[in-house]
């Protein structure tokens, strides 16, 4: 079914209500890989601190993370939480990067998405979310990244039912929208930060700036 009227207007109203949230927040493409990994199953602020231990180290590079040993990792990114499972997955995607790209992340870039999609997705430890956010984060290919957040507004605004899964809300929103890296970056961001900011578990609905579409056709 095409949604394309309403998920623009769901854009419209968050992009006019945060404005351009410039994400992913990270220094480079492969700062943008090592935390789509960390990020997984845990708050932001955890990856942060993460992030701030490995910098701290000089270990930010491919190099630097293959010489590591993973135990000496793994207590590096403890705050990020299932810190031996995100050390060895992290080991895994640097092998990855560096095997298929010589840690080159034009390289990796100039790679078809189809391509390197399914390249990445045989990556230990690598869903597709993981992936998708590589993807449009750190290469910069048109790919809208499908989360529990997405899922949340869009089901509360009726566009979706209880069956949905991950890729078929990710073709809903991409067959309804332009094709677009910058688009589907930012309306990413404005979808997890409306989440966070109102659509939590118990919705702030009367402060929500998606509101105005409650008030007309919708449900919160």
């Amino acid at each position: 079914m095409d949604h394309r009227e309403e998920l623009l207007k769901i854009y419209k109203l968050l992009d006019g209500y945060f404005g351009d949230l410039h994400w992913w927040p990270a220094a480079n493409p492969f700062e943008v890989m090592v935390g789509a990994i960390l990020t997984q199953n845990t708050a932001w602020t955890n990856v942060e601190t993460a992030i701030k231990a490995l910098r701290k180290r000089r270990l930010l590079t491919p190099a630097a993370l293959s010489r590591i040993p993973e135990d000496d990792l793994a207590e590096i990114i403890r705050a990020s939480g299932y810190y031996h499972l995100k050390a060895a997955r992290l080991k895994a995607l640097v092998r990855f990067f560096m095997d298929d790209y010589s840690g080159n992340v034009t390289a990796m870039k100039a790679e078809r998405l189809p391509v390197l999609r399914e390249k990445l997705l045989a990556v230990r430890g690598v869903g597709p979310e993981t992936a998708d956010s590589i993807l449009l984060y750190a290469c910069q290919k048109p790919i809208f990244v499908s989360d529990a957040y997405t899922r949340r507004i869009l089901l509360r605004h009726g566009l979706i039912d209880e069956a949905a899964d991950y890729d078929g809300i990710q073709s809903l929103v991409m067959a309804s929208l332009p094709n677009s890296v910058e688009l589907f970056n930012q309306f990413h961001a404005l979808i997890v930060v409306a989440a966070k900011t109102f659509c939590r578990k118990r919705p702030e609905c009367a402060k929500c700036p998606l509101a105005v579409i409650n008030s007309e056709e919708m449900i919160c």
